[in-house]
């Protein structure tokens, strides 16, 4: 189910009442409830794969209460988390990766042929999402971190979740479990400023990522035939694409879960307005990006081990992150890439220079910052047309190609260009608030509903076909 879809439009509102008017009054019964509209809001796109998420629940679940109950013997503790690892990585891995690398060893080894080696298996959608969310429960009890959850209703509506049950934000156990642990009581301010964050996310998706992908499959689908600066403008309106889709998948997901007395956490803060790329995967898929950092780069050491040490994981924590993104080999070079910038600034110890909001206190940046804005943002362009590429060859190819001459291919509608201005400048503005569309500090409610009608006018005459939404893949 969509979030842009008309099915949800019902879906919510009817969720919503249920919610607050007759599950209210038990706690279990409203989580048995969530539980519920979550597997229907799951199931509404393959039925078959809810036995799938419910089995990566139940064997979470039950890890916790076993590396609980075998505390005392340490060995025993880490050999049941290491198998729940097993267990879940290796689900992933089959329906994810394995003809990816069987492919790869055809090619490899036998000539191409894959006859009778692959499974031609169909990807769930959001795997790699409740399987990571489902693993930190399971980690963070072996590491002490918090007491597993006897309740297993409540468990199962931790790890199903459905405002960010396909595409995050990845959520913590100690952050989002505990919430379902206590009694929630209805707010009007949280739930207002939800329905403000959805309109943001559903501007972004409708009114950027939508149009900006038209043009966009256009020119990547024949890049052979279009001319340099045709190229290199698809590549930044997919950079907009990307971000406007995954981030305004967020804003939607986010604001749904504070209608329901939930907060989960922030997934994007503005990657376009950073002046290194250091501080780009500081404000991009910040729930993924932390993820890595606390699961697989800390435990490696982290950045308390000599520079070598730190290369080498900073590497591996990118090619993993490229490789989580999709089974194919540009998601492999595309993390490596981001790795590669990585590296001057951990040679000169600069990689945690900007940790503040750009221009704070200011009305515009600096000269300088501007100059780093526009840089990062040239840099992670270049990054996106391998990430948007179908093979290695063609990125190669349409990298070369943004140097040839030719006339501009025009882009159809300047909506498209007007929508991207003012998400650009509607988050400029708003970079120290927690989405784009905080305006609660208006006291003019004129101004507020004028703001909302101009949105939803634009979205109306941006509609195009309703496009998935691309993190869905991973």
């Amino acid at each position: 189910m969509l979030f842009n879809s008309i099915e949800f439009a019902a879906f919510l509102p009817l969720v919503f009442l249920l919610y607050w008017f007759v599950f209210n009054r038990n706690l279990k019964l409203q989580n048995l409830f969530i539980v519920a509209v979550s597997y229907l809001f799951y199931g509404w796109w393959d039925w078959r794969f809810l036995v799938l998420i419910a089995f990566t629940s139940f064997c979470s679940w039950g890890s916790g209460l076993l590396i609980r109950k075998s505390r005392e013997n340490r060995r025993k503790a880490k050999w049941i988390n290491g198998i729940n690892i097993a267990i879940n990585i290796g689900i992933l891995g089959v329906f994810k990766y394995y003809d990816f690398f069987a492919t790869s060893f055809a090619k490899l080894f036998l000539g191409g042929c894959t006859d009778g080696i692959l499974l031609n298996l169909i990807l769930p959608v959001g795997i790699s999402f409740y399987t990571f969310q489902a693993l930190s429960y399971s980690i963070d009890v072996y590491r002490g971190k918090l007491e597993p959850t006897r309740d297993i209703v409540q468990f199962f509506a931790f790890v199903s979740f459905f405002p960010q049950l396909v595409a995050g934000p990845i959520e913590r156990a100690t952050n989002l479990l505990p919430q379902f642990d206590k009694p929630r009581t209805f707010n009007y301010d949280q739930a207002v400023d939800g329905m403000r964050q959805i309109l943001w996310g559903l501007f972004k998706k409708i009114a950027v990522a939508d149009t900006c992908a038209v043009y966009v499959n256009s020119v990547f689908g024949s890049y052979q035939d279009q001319s340099g600066i045709t190229l290199l403008l698809a590549a930044v309106l997919f950079t907009f694409q990307i971000y406007g889709d995954f981030s305004g998948y967020s804003d939607i997901a986010i604001g749904t879960a504070k209608l329901f007395g939930i907060q989960l956490m922030r997934n994007f803060n503005n990657p376009y307005f950073s002046r290194d790329i250091a501080e780009f995967w500081r404000r991009w898929h910040i729930s993924l990006t932390t993820w890595f950092r606390d699961y697989i780069y800390i435990p490696l050491g982290g950045s308390r081990v000599p520079k070598a040490k730190v290369i080498r994981n900073t590497f591996v924590i990118f090619l993993v992150s490229g490789l989580w993104h999709g089974a194919n080999w540009t998601f492999v070079v595309w993390g490596a890439y981001h790795a590669f910038l990585f590296l001057p600034l951990i040679l000169l110890g600069k990689n945690r220079k900007y940790t503040d909001i750009v221009a704070a206190g200011r009305h515009y940046p600096t000269l300088r910052e501007l100059g780093q804005i526009v840089l990062t943002f040239a840099l992670v362009v270049l990054g996106w047309i391998i990430f948007r590429a179908d093979s290695l060859g063609m990125a190669w190819d349409y990298i070369g190609r943004l140097f040839s001459s030719g006339s501009l291919k025009p882009i159809g509608s300047t909506l498209t260009l007007i929508s991207i201005l003012l998400m650009l400048a509607v988050e400029w503005l708003h970079r120290q608030k927690t989405h784009g569309l905080e305006i609660s500090y208006l006291n003019s409610h004129i101004l507020k509903y004028t703001i909302y009608i101009g949105l939803a006018i634009l979205m109306f005459f941006s509609y195009t076909n309703s496009e998935s939404f691309i993190y869905f893949q991973f």
